[in-house]
C-alpha cells in the first residue's frame, strides 16, 4: 500500500460541545446507543440488540487488558498535593514482572504540581489486607517532562499491584473533568479485563453485559481475547498540521498462542473487531507474520511494530490464514507460546486492513489517531456518521455510546 504524501489533520476536526462528553456511564452498560454504518446507511440502534447485525457463525476479538489505578495523590507537610501518573514500567521494564514486584521499583511517570516537590521521599499511608501500610516515592531523573520515579513499600511482601489497588486512583481520562469516584471502579473496567497494565480503559468493551455475550453465543458468534495495554499516549493530541509528522506512542501487547491456533481456524470467518486498541493488535499481529516471513524481525521473543511499517513493507500481500500459519510455524519452531511485543503501527487513510471485517467502537475526540483509524475504515462517511450522532443526542467518548461499523470503499 501506498503512504500519502500528506494528510491535513484539520480534515479530522469538528465541534464537540463539553455537554456531549459524557461524564458518567449509564446505569446499565447495554442501554447505550449504538449507530450502525453499513451500505452507506446509518441506523440507529441500542446495544443491547447487537447480535442482530452481526454475521452468525463469526468471531467477536476483545481486548482484555485491565485498567490499574495509576494516579497516586500524595500530600506534602506543607499540605500541597503531588500527582504521579504511573506510565510505563522502567526497572522491571515487563509490565507482568512489574506488577508481581515485592518491596521496590522504578516508573516512568508524569508529576502534577512538580515545582512544589524539589527534592526527598514523599509518603502515602493506605491499608492493604487489614494492615497499615505505606509507599514512599523519590525522584531519581527526568526526561521531557517524564520522570524516573523510585517507590518502595512496607509491608514489602505487597505486590506493586496490590499497592495500587489499595493506595491508586482510577485514571480518568483528561476530558472528564472530574474525580473518580468509587463506582469508576467497576464502570471504568469491561466485564472481562483481566490483565492488568493500562492506564486508560478499551472503552468500545465497556457496553457489554453477560447478557448481551449470550445473546452473541445463542447466535454461534463466540469470543477471542488478546491484550493490548493502553497507554496515555492514546489521549496525545496531533498539534502538527500534516499529520505524518506525528510521533505515534508505543504499546505493548500479547497474544496467547491458542489464540492464534484459533484465529486461524476461522480465518476464512467474519471478525468484528471490538475497540481501536484490538484493531491495532491484529494489525500488528499481521506485519509480524510479514516479518517473520521474510526474516526481518530482531528479536522473537519481543516483536516491535514501527510507525509506518505497514506502508513501508515491499512485501507482496497475503491472506491472513497464511500470515497466522507462518506465525504458528515460527512459534512452533521457536517453542513459544505467546507473541509479545510492542507496537506503534499509525492508521490512517489509505490503509489496507488485513484483519478487520467490522469495528466496534464509541464516538472519538477531534483530530485523534482513533477518528483517523475510523476513517481508513469508512472514509469520509466518518463526517456524516457524526453529524448525525451530534444531532440526534449521542453521548460521546469514553462513558458514550457506539458505533458498529463496516468497511466502505469511496
Amino acid at each position: 500500500m501506498k503512504k500519502p504524501d500528506s494528510i491535513n489533520i484539520d480534515d479530522f476536526i469538528y465541534n464537540l460541545p463539553d455537554e456531549r462528553i459524557a461524564q458518567f456511564p449509564l446505569e446499565e452498560r447495554d442501554t447505550s446507543k449504538l449507530l450502525i454504518f453499513n451500505d452507506n446507511k446509518i441506523i440507529d440502534e441500542t446495544f443491547n440488540n447487537l447480535e442482530n447485525y452481526l454475521p452468525t457463525e463469526s468471531l467477536l476479538i476483545f481486548n482484555n487488558t485491565r485498567v490499574v489505578r495509576a494516579r497516586l495523590l500524595f500530600k506534602k507537610e506543607s499540605g500541597s498535593q503531588i500527582e504521579i501518573f504511573c506510565l510505563e514500567p522502567h526497572e522491571p521494564r515487563e509490565i507482568q514482572t512489574m506488577f508481581h514486584q515485592r518491596g521496590e521499583c522504578v516508573w516512568k511517570c508524569l508529576v502534577g504540581n512538580n515545582k512544589r516537590w524539589k527534592d526527598g521521599n514523599l509518603l502515602l499511608s493506605f491499608s492493604a489486607k487489614d494492615t497499615n501500610a505505606e509507599i514512599s516515592a523519590k525522584k531519581i531523573g527526568e526526561e521531557n517532562g517524564v520522570f524516573l520515579i523510585s517507590f518502595s513499600w512496607t509491608p514489602s511482601q505487597l505486590t506493586f499491584s496490590e499497592v495500587l489497588e489499595h493506595s491508586g486512583h482510577i485514571p480518568l481520562p483528561p476530558y472528564m473533568k472530574r474525580s473518580d469516584e468509587a463506582s469508576d471502579a467497576i464502570r471504568y473496567q469491561t466485564i472481562f479485563a483481566r490483565n492488568d497494565g493500562s492506564v486508560a480503559a478499551p472503552t468500545a468493551g465497556l457496553h457489554f453485559t453477560d447478557k448481551v455475550m449470550q445473546s452473541l453465543l445463542d447466535k454461534n458468534i463466540h469470543p477471542e481475547y488478546l491484550t493490548l495495554h493502553v497507554g496515555a499516549g492514546t489521549f496525545k493530541p496531533i498539534t502538527d498540521p500534516n499529520v505524518l509528522n506525528h510521533a505515534m506512542h508505543s504499546e505493548p501487547f500479547i497474544i496467547l498462542k491458542s489464540t492464534i491456533e484459533s484465529l486461524y481456524k476461522n480465518a476464512e470467518k467474519h471478525w468484528t473487531i471490538v475497540g481501536t486498541t484490538s484493531v491495532r493488535t491484529l494489525e500488528s499481529l499481521y506485519w509480524i507474520g510479514d516479518q517473520i516471513a521474510h526474516d526481518r524481525y530482531l528479536d522473537e521473543t519481543n516483536f516491535k511494530i514501527s510507525q509506518w511499517e505497514a506502508f513501508e513493507s515491499q512485501s507482496k500481500a497475503v491472506s491472513r490464514k497464511e500470515t497466522l500459519e507462518t506465525i504458528l510455524d515460527f512459534m512452533n519452531d521457536q517453542k513459544l507460546d505467546s507473541i509479545n511485543g510492542s507496537t506503534r503501527i499509525m492508521i490512517v487513510p489509505g490503509y489496507s486492513f488485513k484483519m478487520c471485517d467490522a469495528l466496534v467502537t464509541n464516538f472519538h475526540q477531534p483530530g485523534s489517531t482513533l477518528l483517523l483509524l475510523v476513517s481508513a475504515l469508512i472514509g469520509k462517511n466518518w463526517k456524516k456518521i457524526y453529524d448525525h450522532a451530534l444531532a440526534n443526542n449521542y453521548r460521546f467518548l469514553s462513558y458514550g455510546d457506539c458505533c458498529l461499523f463496516f468497511p466502505h470503499n469511496e
